[in-house]
């Protein structure tokens, strides 16, 4: 019996910021692992690791019993577990999946319902901790669906995350990561603000980023988001494009679920200005360039 068939191999596609690091980290485990991402050159970076690469997202699931998707939209998602060639095709009863994608909690349902006709597992588990704590293996999990598929992933979260969340029924995961961006998101936009009055009025950043770190203030964006401002590194871990695409979804499960959501709807419009002031593809740091245009401000 193969290792895939036995349910030892890890089946992983979509090697981008986050899925990538986090296939390293189920290698540095000991755990097979067997690959898929559009980007040949992805997957030749992972077989010099010890990777099996598949020819395609059905092929891999030819190869491994449990399968982690990790693609960046919806629509991407949809493709990927129930399109033509996708997953489902290659999964026999007793597969087990798990979406770790930040997606629509309609979609994931949905998926569930097609994939349980086939008597294939399914659960979402979406991580958050960007893609430095994708690299350290210290995600944090927000896993929902039923409890024997989640178990059945347990070694491979523990090889990339530090903590995983159980939520209860099929999408509650996702629906947790969407409000986690949605105040990280929030709280982006304000850092941005915060900076641009600092520089705007003469205030050296570095002595405001240090201040404001000592005191009510401070909070996880700013940690993360006001360094790269004043280093100028806006380099993409994630980018406002991402970024923009889960604030759709977050106002749109607002709207679903009647709930107001003011600052939300602020948030996003200030990245999609910066979506269109060239910076889609840069981390969401890049914010302060906004504000300095809006403010005249020199950088």
């Amino acid at each position: 019996m193969t290792a895939a068939r036995s349910g030892m191999a890890v089946g992983l596609v979509g090697l981008g910021a986050m899925g990538a690091p986090m296939a390293r980290n189920i290698l540095k485990a000991g755990l097979p692992l067997v690959v898929y991402d559009i980007d040949a050159a992805k997957c030749e970076a992972l077989r010099a690791l010890g990777a099996t690469v598949a020819a395609s997202s059905s092929d891999l699931a030819g190869q491994a019993a449990r399968i982690i998707c990790m693609v960046e939209t919806t629509a991407q998602a949809r493709a990927v577990v129930t399109g033509a060639g996708g997953l489902a095709e290659g999964a026999v009863p007793g597969h087990r999946i798990a979406c770790m994608s930040t997606i629509a909690p309609r979609d994931i349902r949905e998926m569930q319902v097609e994939l349980a006709a086939r008597q294939v597992g399914f659960i979402d588990a979406p991580v958050s901790g960007g893609t430095e704590r994708a690299i350290a293996g210290s995600l944090s999990i927000f896993a929902s669906g039923e409890d024997a598929v989640i178990d059945a992933f347990e070694d491979v979260f523990a090889a990339v995350g530090k903590t995983v969340f159980r939520l209860g029924a099929i999408g509650q995961g996702t629906i947790v990561k969407l409000i986690n961006n949605m105040l990280m998101q929030v709280n982006a936009v304000a850092v941005a603000e915060g900076m641009a009055m600092g520089m705007k009025a003469g205030i050296d950043p570095q002595m405001l980023h240090e201040i404001v770190k000592a005191s009510t203030g401070y909070s996880v964006a700013w940690e993360m988001r006001a360094p790269r401002m004043i280093a100028r590194n806006f380099a993409p871990g994630g980018t406002m494009d991402i970024s923009y695409k889960d604030q759709e979804l977050e106002t749109a499960l607002a709207k679903q679920l009647g709930v107001p959501v003011f600052l939300a709807a602020v948030s996003q419009q200030v990245y999609q200005m910066g979506r269109n002031m060239g910076y889609a593809k840069e981390d969401g740091s890049a914010l302060i360039k906004v504000y300095e245009q809006l403010g005249n401000i020199a950088s």
